[in-house]
């Protein structure tokens, strides 16, 4: 088994006015830094990159990779909705130091296996950088096959990964199976908290999941237990994010329920986000009521 590592598809913090808080996103990166998780994912869903400028999010990436500083990876998410916007803001990226891209396909209109190819071989042809693809059918309209993946693969070094936002592991399985032969050190990643353990198992690397954004220790101990191939623990860590997958259930979004569940943590930020509202008072009920049966208040 591979040695497993955790991800955190980090919220980005805002003042009231949806600035960027530069001292509330460096207390959140400090949060997961501390409690031991391998990386961050700077812009990914849970970031708002959908929001966001193009001058916000390279201000977010200067203000990410110099305070980071490569105590862990620093991953940008830069899928802009055209080619050239992609291919600019990734090569941003790359020269302010992040250690990779993570690149999800146009969203709105659903693209045919050719125009996905396309468009991936366009950008990784123009990005001087290491390239994840970023796969989520249920928010482009389409799906990333695994022959597309091999395809890509063989044409460009630089793609060196995949995040793979699916329910059905059978999926991010045939990912794995497809790759493997001819590019055992591609780095397969699911985008769900919950499947850290049958993705690892299944010959994968891990998982970049939103709930780490709360508990970092949680998801670092679970890294560890999977790693030392200590089955208890791995059982008991499985249960602990299972019933952490709740939170999910409360809001959609979900991301407002997250900056609330942090702030009752105690990480410095506001509720913020630029396009959803706070969650409600019964809301938040449900998200207390969560977090200490988890032992997180």
């Amino acid at each position: 088994m591979k040695k497993a590592q955790f991800l955190t598809p980090v919220v980005t913090a805002f003042d009231e006015n949806a600035n960027l808080d530069v001292k509330g996103n460096q207390a959140i990166y400090e949060h997961l830094i501390q409690g031991g998780i391998d990386g961050i994912v700077v812009m990914g869903s849970t970031g708002e990159f959908f929001a966001m400028s193009m001058e916000q999010k390279k201000q977010l990436i200067d203000i990410a990779v110099s305070y980071i500083n490569h105590r862990v990876k620093c991953f940008v998410g830069t899928g802009c909705m055209t080619v050239q916007e992609t291919v600019e803001l990734s090569n941003y990226a790359a020269k302010a130091g992040a250690d990779a891209v993570m690149i999800i396909s146009p969203y709105y209109f659903s693209m045919n296996p050719g125009d996905i190819e396309k468009w991936y071989g366009d950008i990784a042809s123009q990005v001087n950088s290491d390239i994840y693809i970023y796969n989520f059918p249920d928010r482009t309209g389409h799906d990333i096959s695994p022959e597309v993946t091999l395809r890509l693969l063989r044409q460009h070094k630089n793609i060196v990964g995949y995040k793979d936002t699916v329910e059905a592991l059978g999926h991010t399985r045939a990912l794995i199976e497809l790759t493997k032969a001819d590019f055992p050190d591609f780095v397969m990643l699911s985008g769900y908290d919950e499947n850290l353990a049958h993705v690892l198992l299944s010959g994968g690397n891990g998982c970049i999941g939103g709930l780490s954004n709360l508990a970092p220790e949680t998801f670092s101990a679970w890294v560890k237990a999977i790693n030392e191939q200590d089955l208890c623990k791995i059982e008991e860590y499985q249960r602990k994010v299972n019933a952490l997958m709740e939170l999910y259930t409360i809001n959609t979004p979900f991301i407002p329920v997250m900056k609330k569940a942090m702030i009752l943590r105690g990480v410095p930020i506001q509720e913020k986000c630029i396009e959803f509202s706070p969650i409600t008072a019964e809301q938040t009920a449900k998200v207390t009521a969560i977090m200490k049966k988890a032992n997180l208040l």
